[in-house]
């Protein structure tokens, strides 16, 4: 094949522009967007829950606080502030007309008993307080509607809360941008306003997203910086730019075409991919210089180099395509975009860094600093001398009297990387979000709002109505769903463990309006279990008010309600006991009633659980899968089970190593931090393929010395693969001092772990197994990952015979 290729070589690099062009097409119909319901993992009972009921509990909502700073909001101009941002917040794209609350919009009402009967209005009517007579009488007005007080007025009366829920096919970053704008313009001395809400942080992610571009493009320029400093040649800094660059437009291409949105927060994902194109041309390129150097023709070398190196490298990008191909598993819409994304992308790396490179090599001018690069017997010079000399030391702790200790030492780090692995946190380990800094904007306020009022974080359990479609019969307003729903607020407020900050359920509604058309006597606060009464307190409270402004705990034909639960935050030992405790309420009052079903549960909580679900659910299944599939693929082309166990123990040890630097880091397990660890794994095969394969090779070449092919191995594979990690490191780790972006700082800290967790335990855990072992299949002569070319025939007739 390598021979056709070259041999071809105009024509292929024909095809490979033409292929170029028409993936090039594809690239203006990418989407780099959020969709909040392809990140929902689809068969998880709660998802399931919301997708029947997205009104209670629903999460795509935003929360802007006005607090005043030099009292309470019983101002005019505070007043009119709060007036005209309502006004303004119901002019965003994508909102909910239907889900805008404030103390200024007709939904919260205040009801007052007269001698001519039941008085229900609108807080604020269609005018705002002016003097202080009118402020006056609507503060009085705000006293007597017991919701306003609860969940749109503080305690304390310094701040109220306007409450904005979104379409699901809203752009988050118009919106964000939009409502971000106004609370920036209307700020001033006398108030602080807070915006927070899940389509707040996804705007954040957006506006966030600019900056990691920039970031982006700060790491390529050190990349490309470190690889011309190491090179020094035209041939070795083209190729791995060439060929990432085409790979990349071929992965943009195809995601393009197929339609499918490529999630922000994993944006950092293909930065991986062009480091997985870096590091195998460069293992090709290092390869071509040797052969190179003993045969002087850089068509031959080339086509040499393709022969001895197509197995390995296919067998190493394969590995890399398995280990993204498996998150598909996970049921959420966006980690199977992602698998196709990134998938097809790392499969792109076969054509171009295995043909293309070596067309590019065949091509580009002959370098003249090959004997300082691959010279060998003390002719390198600079950082490959450095390299030379440090990788022989690492060598010698592989084998001999230093591999006991070496050993010892292997065996400590793994039983700490395994402990560790166990005591990592799944979930959310902080007030707000983890993806943004602690003194950000949004973590701020979300802080701020959960001090003034029940929260952002609530949790619904659903009373839902068996039958839905009979209008007749309005299950909501039933006296058996009045008191289940009352009943389930009584259980989980006098919870032991952990009491909610407020609950709220069409029943409180029911039980204020029969006491206000009873004349308002607190004694007839309480409802009749009956029908009749049930009914008559219901209607009594819908009466002159349309459904819809009860569409947070009611469905607009009054069958289904939800009673819903408010926490101080969203931290996952609060997620664990708010669940726990809405579970045993459940479980007292019972599951199923003859005209609705309890279940449990929806909003913020509830979803943000279902994907913690997912981590629980999938994370070492996924792992399991990839171990599988490198263990086929190994076996195989090793013809050696043994093959695969050497190749997956570093990776393994690597994967326990990861979630302890995690742990250390203090980095939830989440699911982005997931993907990007089970990529890891991909990048620890690939290290170990091309050092395992160039060992046999030199096993067999050198009179089947153990010490001697390990050596050799370090100081010729193992250069390339310390360059490429030492230059990854370089490259990522100014994400943490660049970036406000926390997601970023940290997954920049997870990829500078992966690099170097599996860069060590390639050159110095898989020699030192091998030594151990001294398996008998590096010595057989069938190995295509283990070739050993005779390039005596190749070479000008003034040099030595050698074998490469």
């Amino acid at each position: 094949m390598a021979k056709w290729v070259m041999d071809h070589r105009f024509m292929v690099s024909i095809w490979f522009v033409v292929v170029t062009l028409a993936f090039a097409a594809g690239i203006p119909r990418v989407e780099i967007k959020t969709v909040f319901a392809d990140l929902l993992p689809q068969d998880d009972e709660f998802v399931k829950i919301y997708n029947a009921h997205p009104n209670f509990g629903n999460p795509l909502t935003m929360f802007v606080m006005v607090k005043r700073k030099d009292g309470d909001i019983y101002h005019a101009d505070t007043l009119q502030k709060v007036w005209d941002l309502t006004r303004n917040i119901d002019l965003t794209d994508g909102v909910d007309h239907d889900q805008i609350i404030s103390i200024s919009t007709e939904k919260l009402r205040y009801v007052e008993a007269t001698p001519e009967g039941v008085d229900v209005r609108p807080l604020m009517g269609d005018a705002v307080p002016k003097d202080e007579a009118e402020v006056a009488d609507f503060k009085r007005r705000v006293a007597q509607s017991p919701n306003a007080r609860n969940f749109y007025v503080s305690a304390d009366g310094s701040s109220t809360l306007i409450s904005a829920t979104f379409q699901t096919t809203l752009d988050y970053g118009v919106a964000f941008n939009y409502v971000d704008g106004l609370v920036k313009a209307a700020t001033d001395e006398n108030h602080e306003i807070f915006l927070a809400g899940q389509p707040a942080l996804t705007g954040w992610v957006y506006k966030f997203q600019h900056q990691t571009y920039m970031i982006f493009g700060v790491t390529i320029a050190l990349l490309i910086i470190a690889l011309v400093l190491y090179m020094r040649n035209v041939a070795g800094v083209v190729t791995p730019i060439v060929c990432a660059a085409m790979a990349g437009v071929w992965g943009f291409g195809f995601i393009g075409w197929t339609g499918y949105k490529v999630e922000p927060l994993l944006m950092i994902v293909p930065l991986l991919l062009v480091a997985r194109t870096f590091s195998h041309c460069i293992q090709f390129t290092e390869r071509y210089y040797e052969i190179l150097k003993h045969i002087g023709d850089k068509r031959k070398s080339a086509e040499i180099t393709m022969g001895v190196m197509m197995a390995p490298s296919i067998l190493g990008i394969m590995t890399d395509v398995f280990g993204i191909i498996f998150i598909a598993i996970a049921p959420i819409h966006t980690m199977f975009a992602h698998a196709l994304f990134c998938g097809a992308w790392a499969l792109w790396i076969i054509p171009t860094g295995v043909f293309l490179i070596s067309i590019l090599l065949s091509y580009l001018p002959l370098p003249k600093n090959i004997d300082r690069i691959a010279g060998g017997d003390g002719k390198e010079t600079g950082i490959h001398a450095f390299q030379g000399n440090l990788l022989r030391g690492i060598a010698k702790l592989t084998y001999g009297k230093p591999a006991l200790y070496t050993s010892i030492f292997t065996v400590l780090l793994g039983i700490w990387g395994i402990w560790a692995s166990f005591e990592i946190k799944i979930g959310n380990p902080v007030e707000g979000s983890n993806l943004l800094h602690y003194d950000s904007e949004f973590n701020t306020a979300i802080r701020a709002i959960n001090a003034h009022f029940p929260g952002t974080n609530t949790l619904e359990i659903v009373i839902e109505a068996k039958n839905d479609r009979d209008g007749t019969n309005r299950i909501a307003l039933s006296p058996e769903a009045m008191v289940i729903r009352s009943k389930i607020q009584a259980i989980v407020e006098s919870d032991p463990i952990l009491k909610p900050r407020a609950t709220l359920s069409f029943s409180d509604y029911m039980y204020e309006g029969n006491r206000l058309f009873s004349g308002g006597n607190p004694q007839w606060l309480p409802v009749d279990p009956n029908k009749r009464a049930a009914f008559s307190a219901g209607s009594a409270v819908l009466f002159g008010s349309t459904p819809l402004n009860f569409g947070n705990v009611m469905d607009f034909e009054a069958q289904h309600s939800t009673v819903s639960l408010w926490y101080a935050d969203n931290k996952q030992e609060t997620v664990d006991a708010a669940l726990a405790s809405a579970k045993r309420a459940v479980d007292i009052v019972g599951v199923d009633h003859p005209g609705f079903t309890v279940r449990l549960g929806t909003g913020f909580i509830a979803l943000q659980q279902a994907m913690n679900n997912v981590v629980h659910r999938y994370h070492w299944f996924i792992l399991g899968c990839v171990n599988v599939a490198i263990a086929v693929i190994a076996g195989y082309a090793y013809r050696s089970l043994m093959a695969a166990i050497l190749l997956l123990i570093p990776v393994n040890l690597s994967n326990f190593l990861l979630n302890a630097a995690m742990y250390s880091l203090g980095i939830g397990l989440d699911i982005n931090a997931v993907i990007v660890a089970v990529m890891g794994v991909g990048v620890g095969i690939d290290y170990g393929i091309y050092l395992l394969s160039r060992i046999c090779e030199e096993y067999s070449a050198h009179g089947k010395n153990w010490e001697k092919a390990i050596t050799i191995a370090l100081t010729t594979t193992g250069k390339a693969i310390m360059f490429t990690a030492s230059i990854m490191l370089a490259g990522i780790l100014p994400w943490y001092f660049l970036s406000e972006f926390k997601f970023m700082a940290d997954m920049g800290m997870l990829l500078v772990a992966i690099m170097l967790i599996n860069m060590v335990l390639s050159l110095v855990v898989l020699p030192l197994i091998i030594w151990l072992v001294k398996p008998s299949f590096a010595g057989r002569e069938d190995l295509a990952v283990g070739e050993n070319i005779d390039l005596s025939q190749f070479m000008k007739d003034d040099a030595k015979p050698h074998t490469v």
